[in-house]
């Protein structure tokens, strides 16, 4: 199993019982209003502002909210003016970090995941320094329990999946960031509710962690992960996975 599909899972098992329902409502406001604001309101139009409102529906956020992004961003609402920055930089051991932020404010959220790295073993880097290593991807991880791989391959490639891998209790469907909607589309017209969906970036090569190193690394994406600003974190960490989910609690 992928590092990116083990921390997603250990995300996602600790977002249900650390109710950071919040934190991911704002973080997907902030991005539907952002993309309305760049791509126009008109989801139709706006490839980046239909993948936005289709994460917010996947987390069941009420229409009002999302229509009252779309509004802020297109200024029919007053809102935040927002800024888009990624910054590159490397963890413990050498993993490779790309972070992505929402700003109202450069100076605090430069200072901020500066202090983040710093304080757990890392340093940012130069533009460019490690994203070359990824590619953006639709990762889909359905329970094997939800359907045979048969039926889900059939499903899958017939809208666009490009690759179904078996990670243990999981299939994971990967795919082109444009094919995204239609292959959930195709899952849920199938009546099958995937674990997790998302459209993100993968490392072509994971540098693995163990002991006190990977304990460092986890204690590095989680207090980025808490930042205010903070809109998406990736990285090329591969870890044993129950060494950390027992160190994350």
């Amino acid at each position: 199993m992928s590092g990116h599909s083990k921390w997603a899972t250990i995300k996602h098992k600790k977002g249900a019982t650390d109710a950071k329902r919040g934190k991911i409502f704002t973080r997907l406001i902030k991005e539907i209003t952002i993309a309305a604001k760049s791509g126009g309101g008109d989801p139709d139009g706006n490839p980046r502002l239909r993948g936005a409102i289709a994460a917010a529906k996947a987390e069941n956020m009420p229409a009002d909210n999302i229509k009252r992004a779309i509004q802020r961003g297109t200024g029919e609402l007053e809102g935040v003016s927002y800024e888009e920055i990624t910054y590159e930089g490397y963890g413990p051991g050498g993993v490779a970090l790309i972070v992505d932020v929402l700003t109202d404010n450069k100076n605090r959220a430069v200072s901020e995941i500066r202090h983040a790295f710093s304080k757990n073993g890392g340093n940012l880097g130069e533009s460019n320094s490690v994203s070359w290593m990824f590619t953006k991807k639709g990762v889909i991880t359905i329970a094997k329990s939800a359907a045979s791989e048969d039926k889900l391959t059939e499903i899958v490639l017939d809208a666009g999946g490009e690759d179904l891998s078996d990670e243990g209790e999981n299939w994971e469907v990967l795919c082109d960031p444009k094919d995204f909607e239609a292959v959930t589309e195709a899952l849920k017209a199938a009546k099958i509710t995937p674990e997790h969906a998302e459209v993100t970036k993968i490392a072509s090569t994971y540098t693995k962690l163990e002991g006190t190193q990977a304990n460092a690394m986890i204690r590095l994406l989680e207090t980025i992960e808490d930042l205010d600003d903070t809109q998406n974190v990736y990285s090329n960490f591969d870890f044993d996975e129950a060494a950390v989910a027992n160190a994350s609690h």
